[in-house]
């Protein structure tokens, strides 16, 4: 089976270093599936569901992912996000919080600073819901 070198990267952490078989991402045109031997690409990311399927894994490994950019080489995949979090790592409550927070923060943003903020932590937010969403619907 052949497989590509997949970096998930945030601003924060590493979220994800290693093989994949198959990579779909959440691009400014819509979802974007990969395969290894993939010509070059370089793509905005927006708010959604990474998905990998990794080799030896059954099912696939979702992140939510907030943004970014997309560099696809034909035997590596970088994904550069704004926010990303592990779907074993999400938070349905804490998201719908940071939700209506963001949307808050967003309504009382008086200058660009704070609206650029505020319009992160709504994709963060949207991002975590979406995953959630995503993998409540595959059960």
């Amino acid at each position: 089976m052949k497989t590509m070198q997949v970096e998930v990267v945030s601003n924060e952490a590493t979220i994800y270093s290693g093989e994949a078989s198959f990579v779909v991402v959440p691009t400014e045109n819509g979802e974007l599936g990969i395969y290894p031997q993939h010509v070059p690409i370089l793509s905005m990311v927006r708010p959604g569901v990474l998905r990998m399927q990794i080799p030896g894994q059954a099912g696939e490994t979702t992140v939510a992912i907030a943004g970014g950019l997309l560099e696809v080489q034909p035997s590596k995949l970088t994904v550069l996000a704004d926010v990303a979090v592990r779907s074993e790592n999400l938070d349905a409550e804490r998201a719908k919080k940071a939700l209506d927070i963001a949307q808050q923060q967003l309504k009382a943003a008086t200058d660009d600073k704070s609206t650029a903020a505020a319009r992160a932590a709504l994709a963060a937010a949207i991002a975590e819901l979406k995953t959630l969403e995503y993998l409540r619907n595959r059960r």
